[in-house]
């Protein structure tokens, strides 16, 4: 910490007026004082004028006023004439205590750099609320991050003082044993001396960007972590429909190298190394869509400039947290006072707008991606809704679709720029204010939103690979006895029967090939209807390549009872099986895999059926407890991911591994080629 003595002993003073040391503040700093420590004491306890419902009472040598008295009493007071009142919540007033811990920090930080004019015991004081978890309760609003977070950080600093009519949370967390307190009580809890501020130390608590640069370092940190989700969710999402790795070949991103498309391209084709599911034959039936929709062969030109963003918004919040930003400045080593603006926080509210913006196009992403998943009219042979019952009795992801497009049309309203709603503020000395809070405020509401979001998202594929896997086996243990009917009662009918086995043979794939094509367009249909209609459809094959043989028709006739009830008996046992033990990890990429495997085993969240077995099954197979709903299964994934991101771990492992050994999934191109790919990649080093 770089001294500044002469801040304290009046060298610096003499006739000169210094902002906010011995004169007024803003635009009133046309006046001049000689009672430069109490101007410190004046500035912090005036600015403590924000909102802060306290659920807790002070000690006892506290005043009476905010004392023990129920955010819900309150709320009446505000409303005596209704009668009845809405209870309030903490959380409506007071920052939560993550986001203070940051500021604090932060704070701290930046004042132990020198420039600011402290003292060193002001420097650990600070450092001892920390490591003792003691935290300032401080209002959530009332800042516009231009002179700095002038009120959110006053309570800071009267808590350095021991203000008795301000509260601090203290106790262990871990046992439960938080509970608000006066400033006093919290020092003395912590053998901490209540602090005179020396002349500039009030100010240079209060002027600073730090209650904003600290938000939005948590934020950041979030938004990155549902970025490396999105691109996994992404891969996972390829599978479940049957996509193409194609549109990721590292072609696209040499012929259009933005360091972003390099990294979600090579990503993402990564994360589908190993996988059963991907379609390396998409289009080449007649009528079929020969590439996958948008929401699957854009993503990588989606995501790159959302990558490109957050690392442009890290960089710019990093260097906020390691700055001095607070005025004036004091330059020791010249011996002057030096006034300007770095408090304007405008680098912040620039990275939270570009923050919030890409939480909105990972959330359309996401979101078209999850309703192409439900849609039987897009997810390629997926049952209506993800249903693993039959489609006239379970309605199961149906209302997760409609959630998703409230939750995306909540993050395109968040995703409204903040800085475009500046009003001129303190007699119009902050004209120009950067909102910076308040822009980290709604950004941190946008992860929440896009967590949500990601949350569904991840059940609904996982619920979608299962059924993937489950048709698969039914399909592998169908087509034995499928290919022994047909040889059994359509080979002696065939025109060229003589030729056995090949006449067979070919008639034996041109049935399963339609067969399959008409599972995958009849999957709104109960089995009771769907096996007949199936079957039947496919009898014109057999007329086309049979003789006219007296027992055609009843051979024909026999095949299609035969084959049906079969195709219907297998389904139900394979549904059955596969319910009891489901797992999709034998046909899985390697990503999926591992998310999958984190969901069923970790978290708990299963293959969901209905409450009741399905006709045919046996007794018990339901995999959903009575009083377990798609969405308490959702909240366990949601939870995973705002506890501090224990979802974030299986994900960065994955992108640990795709970012290991790119060379796996890459397609082979000539070595100049490719070194032009890796120059991109090595000028930029991985963005997340």
């Amino acid at each position: 910490m770089q001294p500044s003595p002469a801040v304290h002993n009046g060298r610096f003073f003499g006739l000169m007026g210094f902002a906010g040391v011995n004169t007024g503040f803003g635009g009133s700093a046309d006046t001049r004082t000689e009672k430069i420590e109490e101007l410190q004491d004046v500035l912090v306890r005036e600015l403590q004028s924000g909102i802060l419902t306290i659920t807790s009472a002070p000690d006892n040598n506290g005043p009476g006023v905010g004392k023990a008295r129920e955010s819900r009493d309150d709320s009446s007071l505000a409303r005596p004439h209704l009668g009845y009142s809405l209870p309030a919540s903490n959380d409506d007033t007071c920052m939560p205590e993550p986001w203070v811990k940051a500021a604090m920090l932060i704070r701290t930080n930046s004042l132990a750099s020198g420039y600011s004019g402290v003292r060193p015991v002001l420097i650990e004081n600070m450092i001892s609320l920390l490591q003792n978890d003691v935290v300032p309760r401080i209002p959530l609003r009332g800042s516009i991050s231009a002179s700095g977070d002038l009120m959110p950080l006053s309570y800071i600093g009267g808590l350095l003082q021991g203000r008795r009519s301000l509260f601090a949370m203290i106790g262990d967390r871990r046992l439960g044993q938080r509970r608000a307190v006066s400033a006093a009580e919290a020092l003395r809890s912590v053998a901490l001396e209540p602090l005179r501020l020396a002349p500039k130390e009030g100010l240079a608590i209060i002027n600073g960007t730090s209650v904003s640069a600290g938000l939005a370092t948590l934020v950041t940190h979030d938004a990155q972590g549902l970025a490396v989700l999105a691109q996994i969710l992404t891969a996972m999402s390829v599978e479940a429909l049957s996509g193409t790795a194609e549109s990721f070949d590292p072609m696209f991103a040499h012929v259009r190298p933005h360091p972003g498309q390099v990294e979600s391209s090579s990503n993402i084709r990564s994360f589908l190394h190993g996988s059963a599911l991907v379609n390396v034959d998409r289009g080449l039936e007649e009528g079929s869509l020969r590439q996958d929709r948008y929401s699957l062969r854009t993503a990588a030109q989606w995501l790159g400039p959302v990558l490109e963003d957050l690392l442009l918004a890290f960089k710019q919040v990093t260097i906020e947290c390691n700055s001095v930003t607070d005025n004036p400045l004091v330059d020791v080593s010249n011996s002057r006072m030096l006034h300007g603006g770095n408090f304007q926080a405008m680098a912040i509210t620039s990275a939270m707008e570009k923050t919030k913006l890409a939480l909105q196009t990972i959330g359309q992403m996401l979101y078209a991606q999850c309703t192409e998943l439900i849609n039987p009219k897009t997810n390629y042979g997926l049952p209506p809704n993800l249903v693993a019952d039959d489609p006239s009795a379970s309605f199961l992801m149906k209302p997760l679709d409609i959630m998703i497009a409230a939750l995306q049309s909540e993050l395109g309203f968040l995703a409204n720029p903040v800085g475009t709603h500046v009003q001129s503020a303190e007699m119009g000395n902050q004209a120009l204010n950067s909102l910076a809070l308040i822009s980290a405020r709604y950004c941190h509401e946008a992860v929440a939103v896009l967590s949500q979001l990601a949350s569904a998202h991840l059940v609904a594929v996982c619920q979608a690979l299962d059924l993937r896997a489950m048709h698969l086996r039914y399909l592998d243990a169908l087509k034995p006895a499928f290919r022994d009917l047909v040889t059994t009662h359509l080979t002696p009918i065939l025109a060229d029967h003589g030729n056995g086995d090949t006449a067979t043979t070919a008639l034996h794939h041109r049935l399963w090939a339609a067969f399959g094509k008409m599972m995958d367009q009849t999957t709104t249909l109960d089995p009771i209807q769907r096996f007949p209609f199936v079957i039947q459809s496919l009898q014109p094959i057999v007329l086309s390549l049979a003789s006219a043989r007296p027992d055609t028709v009843t051979r024909l006739r026999d095949w299609t009872a035969q084959c049906t009830a079969t195709a219907s008996e297998t389904f139900a046992q394979n549904r059955a099986t596969y319910a009891r033990h489901p797992d999709a990890t034998g046909v899985v990429g390697a990503a999926a895999r591992r998310m999958y495997t984190f969901l069923r085993q970790e978290l708990g969240v299963p293959f969901i059926r209905s409450t009741k077995a399905a006709e045919g099954d046996e007794p018990g197979t339901s995999t959903v407890p009575e009083d377990r709903t798609v969405g308490s299964y959702i909240t366990v994934v949601y939870n995973a991911i705002r506890d501090g991101g224990t979802l974030y771990k299986p994900a960065m492992e994955c992108l640990a591994e795709a970012t290991a050994s790119p060379a796996a999934t890459r397609r082979t191109i000539p070595a100049s080629e490719l070194e032009k790919v890796d120059l991109a990649q090595n000028h930029n080093p991985s963005i997340l």
